[in-house]
């Protein structure tokens, strides 16, 4: 069973950028500090500090709290996602700040994987959407006759290998991949590129972290965070935004 992945692929930009960015107003510029507090100038393929003065880190924080946010976006970050559509449509939403492309099922016709979940949450009750802590462990399918109960995860089962056999089965007798693909589900997992200012990373995290977001889209921003926390240039500035 495929989990949801977040793959780091490349970002331009750090810290000392976003500083310095920022400090063009005053024609003024900032150098990292190496262990003793010394500005250090590297050359060419010397080892690269990734330490901020004490003052640079406080204009960082500044600048997140009163919202002066174009500093921040001379930093992108490009990673490749795979996710289920469902998840997919979600994160598409976010479009300021971010650009995607995606793998297309009218040229790819490779078998698909299904996202499957550890439990069927309950409806919540307080809210007209969203999920109780709740599981559903029997529900009740209408058929031609008078139906019959069923656990879920048996049921979902039961139809993915349906899809994908239908799926298949379509392909293989010369169906277009592009009219093929509309019998597959939303679970189906897709896979794609995109490249976001660093505001904007922080922006659709805080948004998706929060717990009135859906838990498969929290579990996703949890890997962003994890990716760009990673890296070691870009601490102080993801920080200040994240705070």
């Amino acid at each position: 069973m495929l989990d949801m992945q977040v793959e780091y692929i490349d970002h331009m930009g750090d810290d000392l950028r976003v500083v310095n960015a920022a400090r063009v107003s005053f024609n003024k510029e900032s150098f990292w500090i190496d262990n003793y507090g010394v500005e250090s100038i590297t050359k060419e393929g010397d080892p690269k500090p990734h330490t901020l003065q004490e003052k640079d880190q406080k204009l960082l924080k500044y600048l997140a709290n009163h919202d002066h946010w174009t500093p921040f976006s001379h930093v992108i970050v490009t990673m490749r996602e795979t996710v289920p559509i469902f998840v997919a449509r979600q994160r598409f939403k976010h479009m300021v700040g971010f650009t995607y492309n995606e793998v297309s099922r009218r040229y790819v016709d490779d078998e698909p994987e299904f996202y499957f979940p550890d439990k069927w949450r309950k409806r919540a009750d307080n809210k007209k959407q969203g999920s109780s802590e709740e599981e559903v462990k029997e529900i009740f399918i209408p058929d031609y006759a008078e139906g019959y109960k069923s656990e879920p995860g048996f049921a979902y089962s039961a139809f993915l290998d349906y899809a994908r056999f239908l799926y298949e089965g379509m392909v293989k007798s010369g169906v277009a991949p592009e009219q093929a693909r509309m019998v597959l589900p939303q679970s189906m997992y897709t896979s794609y590129y995109t490249t976001g200012s660093l505001p904007a990373w922080a922006r659709a995290y805080k948004l998706r972290v929060d717990t009135n977001a859906q838990k498969e889209i929290q579990e996703l921003a949890a890997q962003w965070n994890k990716v760009i926390s990673s890296i070691p240039e870009l601490k102080y500035s993801w920080n200040a935004l994240i705070e």
